[in-house]
């Protein structure tokens, strides 16, 4: 069957094409229920913690309490036994469903993360199909999923989860983040690189990792922002956080080119031509 076609909530009227916060179902659905129904089809249609009604929504509940764990104590820091009593059943069951510990984690982290991926590289489609995107647009079609995950307990506790993989070991994070966001932000580096042709390549792989750094601290709810501003921020507000972040963001990527890497891109012409005499 065709999936249900998917709308989006504008975040404020804005004059010309915008993006949404909110992807909205045409059958009702939030975010996490079409994320499970992708799953387990429509029929595992997942109910609320605590009413478990099926080995569809034991596993579901094993996932979301795993979740909150892993991101307030981070892997090292979690064991099974800690999972199971956090959701209420046997360690014994959580080995049946996810084998071991790396496993489940791996399993937590790909849920959320691969629908990101997807919906980024869906906006990014629609912003570049047929046409030039500019910059902003690129930035904000990248960071939108997020923000909207951020919305949600469990979206919360998955972007901290996500922030906290990159101090976790790299035997489970380097392959875990190469296999949700590879292609994805591929796609978006040749997408700004499109719309930056005159960054050199070098600025602009630093700038992209910058990128991501701003947003997963921006995200992870340090309550920073609360004590330094004191009342003059409200990093809940989602439409203030997406215009400061892609502000942020937006200013660092069209920043005028290092002098280094502009140095390196204006030799490698005259190099090329000096083996061309050669």
């Amino acid at each position: 069957m065709p999936e249900t076609p998917v709308k989006y909530e504008a975040i404020r009227p804005q004059a010309g094409r915008g993006f949404s916060l909110h992807r909205q179902h045409g059958s009702g659905m939030t975010t996490d229920d079409n994320t499970h129904v992708r799953a387990h089809g429509a029929s595992g249609k997942r109910k609320r913690l605590g009413r478990p009604t099926g080995n569809i929504n034991q596993r579901e509940n094993i996932l979301d309490a795993a979740e909150v764990d892993f991101s307030q104590r981070g892997y090292a820091g979690t064991s099974l036994k800690e999972v199971a009593a956090s959701c209420g059943v046997t360690q014994a069951l959580i080995t049946y469903y996810f084998g071991t510990k790396q496993q489940l984690f791996e399993q937590v982290f790909l849920r959320r993360a691969t629908l990101i991926s997807e919906e980024r590289v869906t906006l990014l489609h629609e912003l570049t199909d047929g046409k030039e995107a500019n910059v902003r647009d690129i930035v904000r079609a990248f960071l939108l999923p997020l923000v909207a995950l951020r919305k949600t307990d469990g979206g919360r506790a998955f972007i901290r989860l996500q922030a906290r993989l990159h101090t976790e070991p790299p035997e489970i994070s380097y392959s875990l983040r190469s296999t949700a966001y590879g292609d994805s932000t591929d796609a978006y580096v040749q997408a700004l690189r499109a719309a930056l042709p005159g960054l050199p390549a070098k600025d602009l792989y630093w700038r992209v990792t910058m990128m991501i750094g701003a947003y997963l601290y921006a995200f992870s709810d340090t309550h920073r922002l609360d004590v330094l501003a004191k009342g003059a921020c409200d990093p809940w507000d989602a439409n203030e956080t997406l215009e400061q972040l892609t502000n942020f963001i937006v200013g660092g990527l069209e920043a005028q080119a290092s002098a280094q890497a502009a140095s390196a891109k204006k030799a490698k012409p005259k190099t090329a031509r000096t083996a061309r005499a050669a």
